[in-house]
């Protein structure tokens, strides 16, 4: 009898990058109980079962963090259940989006509130639109928030709460299910504490109940049933993040900039931009019209890239400046949004 093929790359976590980008990634064999991911789904389950919550939403491995439309089920990034793939991911995107305890579990309580949604169609109910609004409102690629607005939660990084009516119950529902957040008395002077109150209580109401909607089947963007390498993903995901993509900027700033030489006497091109950020912000907003908060942002994620690309700014100071005012103005007029992550 033929033996059977099989397409599992056994010792995968040994490979150099080069090799591993080329594995497919169900070939990879992921899960998540036995992973370095299981304590942290625990946790949220006693979180729930501390609010007295019986449903415990379905966790699995995806392509990304999200929780599907209307499915009360969450996907986790599979690269965070290997310390090989969290590294891989490090390398290709600069970053591991839940690779801190503390946001993996801002991340999770977040994709819970949306499975609890879901799971028992609260976006349906009265009071849910009278807080929150539409559910039916439709997603942009971008969205403008209020900084210090008060009547949000924070949670996730860029007020992401004011995207949308359903992120806005997630980190709604995140805030209350922390069991350290003590929002009672941190958002007791908020608008916001309306909302935590009405999470409060129809979480009482579904407690003990069974889901209204339940899933049963293949989720969709499992890791388990992606036929796709590792170097096609990051390819996407890099086009999908666009001007976002970290080192999307890279090759302008290395044009404006020089590359670091060891004893040099030149300053560091971040030491540069933080001692001119005053004037970088008011020149680009009084030409943009964008806001001083989002320039502000801006002129810091561009010096945090040069120390990570190790530049310096040779030459002529005026002229540097000159470039570096050009440079910020034409990404802000054409490309400065916040985009929304597909959660």
């Amino acid at each position: 009898m033929a033996k059977t093929k099989t397409h599992r790359t056994h010792r995968w976590e040994d490979l150099p990058d080069e090799e591993l980008l080329q594995v497919r990634i169900r070939d990879l064999g992921l899960q998540i109980p036995g992973s370095c991911l299981e304590p942290f789904v625990e946790q949220l389950h006693e979180e729930l079962e501390a609010k007295g919550i019986a449903y415990r939403p379905a966790c699995y491995l995806a392509d990304e963090w999200l929780t599907p439309d209307k499915i009360p089920t969450i996907g986790i990034p599979f690269c965070l259940a290997h310390p090989r793939l969290k590294q891989l991911e490090e390398t290709m995107m600069y970053e591991v989006e839940g690779g801190d305890p503390d946001v993996c579990m801002k991340l999770l309580r977040h994709e819970c509130g949306h499975a609890m949604n879901y799971a028992y169609q609260l976006y349906r109910r009265t009071r849910w639109r009278e807080l929150f609004g539409r559910f039916s409102d439709t997603y942009s690629n971008s969205y403008s928030y209020q900084p210090y607005s008060r009547r949000f939660v924070i949670n996730l990084e860029d007020n992401y709460a004011q995207s949308h009516p359903d992120e806005d119950f997630a980190e709604t529902f995140a805030v209350w299910l922390r069991s350290d957040s003590s929002w009672q008395d941190k958002y007791k002077d908020w608008p916001v504490l309306k909302k935590l109150q009405y999470v409060d209580n129809v979480m009482r109401f579904v407690a003990d109940r069974p889901a209204v909607v339940t899933f049963k089947g293949h989720p969709p963007y499992s890791a388990a049933r992606m036929t796709s390498t590792l170097a096609a993903h990051y390819e996407r995901k890099r086009r999908i993040l666009g001007s976002e993509f970290q080192g999307y900027y890279d090759d302008s700033l290395r044009d404006l900039f020089a590359a670091d030489c060891v004893g040099g006497s030149a300053p560091r091109a971040s030491r540069l931009l933080r001692a001119h950020r005053a004037q970088l912000v008011n020149n680009v907003t009084r030409w943009t019209g964008h806001r001083k908060f989002d320039i502000d942002q801006l002129v810091n994620r561009l010096a945090t890239r040069c120390d990570a690309l190790g530049l310096s700014a040779e030459g002529p100071q005026e002229d540097i400046m000159v470039g570096l005012t050009a440079m910020v103005t034409a990404i802000a007029s054409n490309t400065l949004t916040i985009s929304r992550k597909r959660r």
